[in-house]
C-alpha cells in the first residue's frame, strides 16, 4: 500500500484484520504495533463505505502523540482526523465531531461518556462507529474504562446486533493475570480475548526479522549485599515498638515485620478499625506507624537523609494540633529523637549500600566513548525526585556527563507534571540536552520515547507486564536492562518470578492460538455471558446499597478527632463529579488552608482554599467556585467517618456510600440560601 510500508511480521498479523475479523496484534514494545494499526485503517478508509474509526488510547498524552506521529502523516491528506481529550473543546459536542470526521482518536473516558450520554451533541451509538482500534488493550479488564466500552459491545452483541464495529486490540503482552499455572494464565488471556471479542495475534513466519528489528537487551542482575549494619533503621524501629507499647495491642492482633508492604497493609487496617470505633488512640498510631514504616521502605531504597525528611515533613507539615494525649505522646517522641535520628542518617558510614551499586551502574554505562541514553525507572513520584536529587548532587555523575530530569505521569499537584513538561521533557531527552530520564512507570507504555542502550530497575516491585514494557525501552542495539537489588531480597525475587510469568504468558498466548475456531468461539461467548450476569448481579447490589438509608440517617464525622461535619442530607452531586456540602451551617465547622493549585482550568469552576476541621485541622476538601459566583465545600469521603443505621464504616470513594445523593441544582440552592434573589425577572 502506497505511503505505509510494513515488516513482513506486520504484514503476517494484519492479514486476519484486513479480512475484518476481531483481532489482537501481540508484538513487543518497539515493534510498530501502531504503525501496523494505521495501516489497517487506511485500508478500512479505503475499502469500507461510510468508514469511521474510532483510535482509543488509556492516557491523554497519546491522543496527540498518536495523531502527530502516525495517524495525521499517513491519513492526514485524504481524511478528516480529529484528536479528542479532556482538555479540548471538541469533547462537549463529540457527538457531532464523530458524525464529521473519517478518523478520531481519543481517551476512553471520552467515548464511553458519549456512548452513556443522552445529548445529541454529545452521544455516539457503537454502531456509528467501523473500525475501533484499542491502545494498550490489555487493560480492558475489570473496571477499566476500556471493559467498559467493551461491555457496551459484548451485550449488543449477545442481543444478536450485527451493526458493530471492528475490534482491532494492540498489547506487548496481555499478562498472565496473577496467575501461577499454565491453566490459569490460559483463562486469563481468553477472558481478555472475551472482553475484546477478539482473537489473538502474532508473528509465526517471522520471528527472526522480528528479533532482528526489536533485539531483546543483555539482562543484568546487578546485586549488593546486605548492608551490615543500620543504626538509623534500628532507632526508627525501636520508636515503632514504643509506640506498639503504647497502644497496648490485644493479645488477637499481629503486625507483621516492620519496613514491609505487608506491615503497612496491616497498619492501614488498624487505622480504619480505630476510625470505626472512634478509638482515637488506636487510629493515630496507626497513622503515625505507617509514617515511620514508609521511612524504612524509604531507607531500604534512598539515602537514610530522604528518609529522615519525610518524618521530618510529616511532623512539620501535617502534625500541626494537639486534640489529646496521644498527640502529645506521638508529636513528643519524634521532638525527642529528632536530633539523633537527623545525626544518624548523616552518618555516611552507614549509607544505603544500594546506592552505591546504582552509581556503579550508571557510570559503567555512562562513559566518554558513548553517547547513551537511559531510563532509571522507580516506584513513587516521591523516590524519583530523591533519586533526581541524588544524580544532579553527584560528583562523579556530573563528571560523566550525565544530565537528568525526571518524568512522571500528568496529573494535579506539585509532584505531577503538566503535559507540556512531559512533551518538553521526551523532546530534550530525543535531542541530546537530557540523557537520562528518572521515571514511574509513566515511561513504560506508550509515550514515544527515543531507543535507550540503558534500562535500569530500581526499587520496584511490579508484574510481568511492567517488566515487559519497562525491558522494551532498551532498544538500542547492544543495550543494558540492569536491576539492582539487594541478594535475595524482595525485588529481585519479584523480578525473576516475573520471567517466569512472561514464558508462562507466551505458553498460554500458543495454547489459545493453538485452539480451534469452533472451540476458541464457543469459550469466548461462554465467558462473555457469564460476565454480564456477574456485572447484572454487581449493578442490583449497587443499587441496593445505594437504596439501604436515607440520606439523612447517615451522619460524617471528622476522621481524626471525630466531631460531627455533616449529614447525608447536606450533600449534593455537582456535574456528577464533585461531592458539594450545601449546608450554610456547615460553614462553622471548618476554616481555611492553603489556596489549592491543580494545574489546569476547568470551564465552570476553580479550585478555592482547602477547607480543614476547625478543632483539629484534618484536611476535609476544599472550596470550589461555581460558575463564578457560588462558593461550595467539595468534600473528600477518605477523610471522614460514616454513621449509619448499620454502625460506623469508612468508604474510600463516594460511590461507596450506601445512600442516594442528589443532583445539585443551582435554583434549588439559590432558593434556600439567597431567598432575597427576584428568580422571576
Amino acid at each position: 500500500m502506497a505511503g505505509i510500508e510494513l515488516y513482513a511480521y506486520q504484514e503476517e498479523v494484519v492479514q486476519r484484520a484486513l479480512q475484518r475479523e476481531n483481532t489482537i496484534i501481540w508484538l513487543p514494545t518497539g515493534g510498530g504495533k501502531t504503525r501496523a494499526a494505521v495501516y489497517v485503517a487506511k485500508k478500512h478508509l479505503e475499502t469500507i463505505p461510510r468508514a469511521k474509526v474510532v483510535v482509543l488510547v488509556n492516557k491523554v498524552h497519546l491522543v496527540d502523540q498518536h495523531y502527530t506521529k502516525e495517524f495525521k502523516p499517513h491519513l492526514g491528506r485524504e481524511y478528516t482526523l480529529v484528536p479528542v481529550s479532556g482538555e479540548t473543546a471538541e469533547k462537549d459536542f463529540f457527538g457531532k465531531v464523530v458524525e464529521d470526521s473519517d478518523v478520531i482518536i481519543c481517551t476512553a473516558q471520552i467515548l464511553y461518556n458519549a456512548l452513556t450520554n443522552e445529548e445529541e451533541t454529545r452521544h455516539v451509538e457503537l454502531s456509528d462507529i467501523t473500525l475501533l482500534i484499542i491502545d494498550e488493550c490489555h487493560h480492558t479488564n475489570k473496571d477499566a474504562v476500556y471493559n467498559m466500552v467493551m461491555t457496551l459491545y459484548v451485550e449488543k452483541k449477545l442481543k444478536g446486533e450485527k451493526r458493530l464495529p471492528q475490534i482491532l486490540g494492540l498489547t506487548a503482552s496481555p499478562g498472565a493475570g496473577g496467575a501461577k499455572t499454565l491453566s490459569k494464565a490460559v483463562e486469563h488471556v481468553l477472558q481478555i480475548c472475551a472482553n475484546l471479542d477478539s482473537a489473538i495475534v502474532s508473528t509465526k513466519n517471522y520471528v527472526t526479522e522480528l528479533k532482528e528489528k526489536v533485539p531483546k537487551p543483555k539482562k543484568r542482575f546487578d546485586i549488593v549485599d546486605k548492608r551490615l549494619e543500620d543504626p538509623f533503621g534500628d532507632h526508627v524501629m525501636g520508636m515503632m515498638q514504643m509506640i506498639h507499647g503504647y497502644m497496648d495491642l490485644p493479645s488477637d492482633v499481629r503486625l507483621r515485620e516492620c519496613g514491609t508492604q505487608e506491615y503497612e497493609a496491616d497498619v492501614v487496617l488498624l487505622e480504619q478499625q480505630g476510625a470505626r470505633e472512634f478509638n482515637r488512640m488506636l487510629a493515630q498510631c496507626a497513622l503515625h506507624l505507617r509514617q515511620y514504616n514508609d521511612a524504612l521502605l524509604i531507607n531500604d531504597t534512598l539515602l537514610m537523609m530522604d528518609a529522615y525528611r519525610s518524618l521530618e515533613d510529616f511532623y512539620n507539615n501535617k502534625v500541626t494540633s494537639t486534640i489529646d494525649g496521644t498527640d502529645v505522646f506521638l508529636v513528643g517522641l519524634f521532638q525527642e529523637n529528632q536530633v539523633e535520628l537527623e545525626k544518624l542518617a548523616r552518618d555516611s558510614r552507614y549509607e544505603n549500600p544500594k546506592m552505591g551499586k546504582l552509581e556503579s551502574t550508571l557510570l559503567r554505562q555512562f562513559v566518554p566513548s558513548v553517547e547513551s541514553k537511559g531510563i532509571l525507572f522507580s516506584k513513587t513520584r516521591k523516590s524519583i525526585h530523591c533519586l533526581n536529587d541524588w544524580v544532579h548532587n553527584n560528583e562523579a555523575l556530573k563528571e560523566a556527563g550525565i544530565k537528568a530530569a525526571i518524568l512522571t505521569g500528568a496529573g494535579n499537584g506539585s509532584t505531577y507534571m503538566t503535559q507540556h513538561e512531559q512533551a518538553d521533557t521526551i523532546r530534550n531527552f530525543r535531542q541530546g540536552t537530557l540523557n537520562l530520564l528518572i521515571s514511574t512507570s509513566v515511561a513504560e507504555e506508550g509515550l514515544d520515547i527515543p531507543e535507550c542502550n540503558l534500562v535500569v530497575r530500581y526499587g520496584l516491585l511490579t508484574n510481568e507486564i511492567a517488566q515487559k514494557q519497562a525491558s522494551g525501552r532498551a532498544r538500542a542495539r547492544d543495550s543494558l536492562y540492569s536491576v539492582v537489588a539487594q541478594k535475595g531480597g524482595r525485588e529481585e525475587r519479584r523480578e525473576r518470578t516475573n520471567e517466569y510469568l512472561d514464558e508462562l504468558t507466551e505458553e498460554a498466548i500458543a495454547k489459545v492460538q493453538a485452539m480451534s475456531p469452533r472451540e476458541f468461539s464457543t469459550k469466548i461467548t461462554q465467558l462473555q455471558k457469564e460476565a454480564v450476569i456477574t456485572r447484572q448481579i454487581a449493578e442490583r447490589n449497587k443499587i441496593a446499597m445505594k437504596s439501604r438509608h436515607t440520606d439523612d440517617s447517615v451522619q460524617f464525622s471528622c476522621r481524626s478527632c471525630f466531631k460531627p461535619v455533616a449529614s447525608g442530607s447536606d450533600i449534593r452531586l455537582l456535574e456528577n463529579q464533585h461531592y458539594v456540602n450545601v449546608n450554610p451551617e456547615f460553614e462553622k465547622r471548618y476554616k481555611f488552608g492553603a489556596q489549592v493549585m491543580l494545574g489546569k482550568s476547568f470551564e465552570d469552576w476553580e479550585p478555592g482554599r482547602k477547607i480543614c476541621c476547625r478543632n483539629c485541622d484534618k484536611d476535609w476538601g476544599f472550596e470550589m467556585k461555581y460558575k463564578k459566583v457560588v462558593l461550595l465545600p467539595n468534600l473528600a469521603i477518605k477523610n471522614l467517618v460514616l454513621e449509619t443505621p448499620d454502625g460506623r464504616r469508612t468508604v474510600k470513594q463516594w460511590k461507596d456510600v450506601p445512600f442516594t445523593v442528589e443532583d445539585f441544582s443551582l435554583m434549588e440552592y439559590s432558593e434556600e440560601n439567597h431567598p432575597d434573589l427576584d428568580l422571576d425577572d
